[in-house]
Order: C-alpha cells, then sequence, then structure tokens
C-alpha cells in the first residue's frame, strides 16, 4: 500500500519530497516490523510462561487418577452382581425377539 502511495507523489511532486517520501515510507516499514516482531517476542515470553507454570502438577493428576480409579474399582465391586443380572436380561430379552 505504501508503494501505490509513492507513485501518485512520484507524479506529482518534484525529486526532493520524493526521496524525503520514500525515506519516511522505509522508516514506518521499520517501525511496524520492529512492533510486530516485539508483539511476537511478548506472545512467545507469556506462552513459554503458561508452559512454565503448568509443569509442577503432575503429583496432582496422578492423585487424579488414582481416586478415580479407587472410585469406579469401589462402586463396580458394590454394583457388580446388579449390573450383571441387568445386561443379562437385556440380551435374553433381545434373543427371544428373534
Amino acid at each position: 500500500m505504501n508503494r501505490a502511495v509513492t507513485r501518485i507523489f512520484l507524479s506529482t511532486t518534484n525529486g526532493i519530497h520524493v526521496i524525503k517520501l520514500n525515506a519516511i515510507n522505509w522508516c514506518c516499514n521499520k517501525i511496524v516490523n520492529r512492533r510486530i516482531i516485539e508483539n511476537f517476542r511478548n506472545l512467545q515470553a507469556q506462552f513459554n510462561s503458561a508452559l512454565d507454570s503448568e509443569q509442577g502438577d503432575v503429583p496432582g493428576w496422578v492423585l487424579v487418577v488414582l481416586m478415580t480409579t479407587g472410585l469406579v474399582t469401589g462402586i463396580w465391586t458394590v454394583a457388580q452382581p446388579r449390573l450383571s443380572s441387568i445386561l443379562k436380561n437385556s440380551l435374553d430379552n433381545m434373543n427371544s425377539i428373534r
């Protein structure tokens, strides 16, 4: 977009103004590029700090897995006879439909 603006001014101004305009465009591009790089570096730093804060939570996840396993085992031990009879009755009913 800056090049299109530069072309318009090339046809309407003398050589001195064109050189100034090209220098201004070059400086603006450098400033924009620097801001993009700074924003990218800030985003990368935020991402890295978020990763660092999550690394120490392994014991918590192990505890969650162990507690879930314990709950499923306990519930299955208590409910296994009833669940087996429900499954057996439903399969028998499906066989009698044929």
